[in-house]
């Protein structure tokens, strides 16, 4: 026969596993009705337009949960596919039309990310290009030009490369409509210009010339002012000036640069076409001073 402290021990072991599925039911039920508070949150946000929110939004319109069970609510909206985080504290609402890619399209929302992080940027070099229909096919990497370092942002077969440029041109910028807005796109001459400077971001110098060959049809002289000469380095202007020119015959947009460049007074030396090649034992072309130490085949 059991003694009383054996009966007590019986019950409270019977007592434990009870409580305990108890306990976990209800916060099961607590984290659902959560969740459930933030999926009809997502859900209005998008009926109002908007494709983008903060944790600081959520925070500010659920005061009373905590933040483990913000956290948890959100990575549930996360592992079902409704909702991306791109940077931390910054979300995307994925719509049924891209459910299948999993993330919006960078052009979308690039404008209100970086107006989360508080940066001037532009969508430049393949990317602008593509926008100014000069890319044989759409580029597999987003191209974002801002004035500070930022990692690369790798979501879902989505990737931003950030070029990092010390002053951003505004004046060199267009405004671009979107879907949801509108995003800060370099104009084709810029775009040109930054296609020769970070050729080594792109593929290449051939790569940059046989782009810049498309972007010439939209090309202006009158765009090429001292202003744009005044965000170039030197080198950038001689290997843009000899590609125009030479390699593909544009002398109107060619000479334009030539002049502006002259009347800034900006002095020509010789440069390699190729940065980081042999540079003895080459011609160079007499006008643009540039060193032809690596063929580009005429376009």
């Amino acid at each position: 026969m059991k003694s009383n402290d054996e009966n007590k021990m019986s019950k409270n072991s019977l007592l434990v596993p009870f409580f305990g599925t108890f306990t976990e039911n209800i916060l099961q039920l607590e984290a659902t009705r959560n969740n459930n508070y933030l999926l009809s949150w997502v859900e209005k946000q998008q009926s109002w337009g908007k494709y983008v929110f903060s944790l600081v939004q959520v925070r500010a319109d659920f005061p009373n949960l905590s933040e483990s069970a913000v956290k948890r609510a959100l990575d549930r909206l996360s592992n079902k596919g409704r909702i991306l985080s791109v940077y931390k504290g910054f979300y995307l609402i994925v719509p049924p039309e891209y459910t299948s890619r999993g993330v919006l399209p960078p052009l979308l929302f690039i404008d209100n990310l970086m107006q989360f992080v508080g940066k001037p940027y532009y969508v430049g070099l393949l990317s602008a290009a593509a926008l100014h229909g000069a890319a044989h096919q759409q580029p597999q990497e987003f191209f974002v030009v801002t004035d500070i370092r930022q990692t690369t942002t790798k979501e879902k077969g989505l990737k931003i490369n950030y070029i990092t440029k010390k002053n951003i041109p505004e004046s060199l910028l267009e405004k671009r409509k979107t879907e949801l807005g509108y995003a800060n796109v370099s104009n084709p001459e810029l775009t040109a210009a930054d296609l020769i400077y970070y050729d080594n971001r792109i593929g290449g110098i051939n790569r940059a010339a046989s782009v810049l060959n498309e972007l010439t049809e939209i090309m202006k002289p009158e765009r090429i002012t001292g202003e744009l000469i005044n965000v170039l380095t030197t080198p950038t202007i001689q290997r843009l000036g000899y590609i125009l020119d030479i390699v593909l015959g544009q002398k109107l947009l060619a000479e334009k640069l030539y002049i502006e460049s002259l009347n800034i007074k900006k002095r020509f030396f010789r440069q390699p076409l190729k940065a980081g090649l042999e540079k003895t034992g080459f011609p160079t072309d007499n006008r643009w001073k540039v060193i032809i130490n690596t063929g580009i085949p005429k376009i």
